[in-house]
């Protein structure tokens, strides 16, 4: 069983003294290896399988299957994760992930029909461990009353991109440069060494919540009104990584330039890292709520005029405005969720909130493919622009949703106290959302 910890106001609570946090290494760094496999999945059977069968359009039918596959059964690892624990999870499900990815590679490389590739394609995206939400569980549950959460909510932030950085670019290389089915490989090594690991830290996982006595139910994480508005919010995010990746690409070949492709996404990567380090450096003087929706709207102005861009330097830039206005969205509607949602629901709902946005990418990459096809890179990126004014929206429509819970209706049934202290512990909170705490900054 994990503990909150006590930050010492006189402190510098930064990155350094979150990475300080007892028992923090031991799961951050096997986590991040553990991770590093889902930024290489999805390319790497979309290069495999293009190979094999010569089809970029089979290649993307058996990448959506394993997306939307992955979406699905998320939320239900994350409901069986809270009741059983991350390790009891965690263990047979990289073991399965390992031989379904094995079984997809087998079938690709002895040129198994498409049919047969995606039925493959479902245990494979079924199976993919959702060891993020564990770590920020893991997170929640050490710092939980600690203004350390929001800076842990930033240092995941930028961890997942560098995920989504990396993982490509490796598994392009193994792909290209070595074998075809090199990259699924070794994304499966990964998954199952680094799972493994992850799950040996049994002294930092929260603690499981079985069913109470009497016959009661735990409620589930989307029983909670504010999760189901965080969900349309993280599909929105979804939308602009799917658009972002196919308008790009489909421009770099508009101008004749392909290899501009890495360097435009690479630059949208950037400004969403740099705007995550920087949220979890500033002392912020709103609410959570409040800092939700300015940065979504921000956000959302920057997405809507992607299409306007019809040279590499003006596209360059809007793309790392994109970038910057994401990472503050994305951090802190991952942070309401300790303000929101019971500890024993938490893991679930970080899982809702993964696969909304691994959802909202497939969607966004089936979308944006067909208008680039048909009208032209400019027409994919009305995709991001579309997924997040709807969001918005929508964030509008229920903001009164997304009030934080008072810790008398948030209560650890194992326990018996408060499972869901206010963000800012200590500090007082005005009917607006607006509160005081220590400053946060980079150590």
């Amino acid at each position: 069983m994990t503990s909150a910890v006590t930050t010492d106001k006189s402190a510098r609570p930064g990155y350094g003294q979150l990475l300080r946090t007892p028992g923090a290494i031991g799961f951050v760094l096997p986590g991040f290896a553990a991770r590093l496999p889902f930024g290489m999945l999805t390319i790497s059977i979309l290069l495999l399988v293009q190979h094999t069968s010569g089809s970029y359009g089979s290649a993307g039918i058996v990448a959506a299957v394993t997306g939307v596959s992955m979406a699905l059964s998320a939320p239900v690892m994350g409901k069986l994760t809270d009741r059983r624990g991350q390790s009891a999870v965690l263990v047979p499900v990289v073991l399965m992930h390992a031989t379904a990815v094995s079984t997809l590679v087998a079938l690709a490389l002895v040129g198994a029909p498409v049919w047969a590739l995606a039925l493959a394609a479902v245990p494979a995206g079924a199976s993919v461990p959702q060891v993020g939400p564990m770590v920020r569980a893991r997170w929640a549950a050490k710092l939980e009353g600690s203004p350390l959460l929001p800076t842990a909510a930033a240092f995941e932030s930028v961890t997942d991109e560098f995920t989504f950085v990396v993982g490509p670019v490796l598994a392009t290389a193994l792909c290209t440069g070595v074998h075809p089915a090199a990259g699924l490989i070794t994304e499966a090594a990964l998954t199952l060494a680094g799972g493994l690991v992850f799950a040996a830290q049994r002294a930092t996982q929260p603690k499981a919540h079985a069913a109470p006595a009497g016959g009661e139910k735990h409620a589930s994480a989307l029983s909670f009104p504010g999760l189901r508005v965080l969900i349309v919010a993280f599909l929105g995010i979804g939308a602009v990584f799917g658009g972002m990746q196919v308008s790009l690409a489909a421009f770099s070949n508009e101008i004749g330039n392909p290899g501009a492709n890495g360097l435009l996404y690479g630059v949208f990567a950037a400004g969403n890292m740099t705007a995550g380090i920087a949220c979890g450096a500033i002392a912020w003087k709103i609410g959570p709520r409040r800092r939700l929706l300015l940065g979504y709207a921000g956000l959302t102005v920057a997405a809507s005029v992607l299409w306007t861009a019809h040279s590499m330097i003006l596209l360059g830039a809007l793309g790392l405005v994109v970038g910057l206005c994401i990472a503050p969205a994305l951090i802190t509607g991952y942070t309401m969720i300790e303000s929101l949602i019971p500890a024993n629901a938490r893991t679930e709902a970080f899982t809702w909130l993964t696969g909304a946005v691994a959802f909202g990418q497939a969607t966004a990459v089936t979308l944006a493919g067909r208008l680039t096809d048909a009208h032209g890179s400019s027409y994919g990126f009305l995709v991001p622009m579309a997924g997040t004014v709807l969001a918005l929206a929508t964030l509008l429509a229920l903001r009164s949703s997304l009030a934080p819970k008072a810790p008398s209706r948030i209560i650890n049934s194992s326990a018996g106290t408060s499972a869901a202290a206010p963000e800012v512990p200590a500090a007082r909170v005005n009917e607006r959302g607006v509160g005081h705490r220590v400053p946060v900054t980079v150590d």
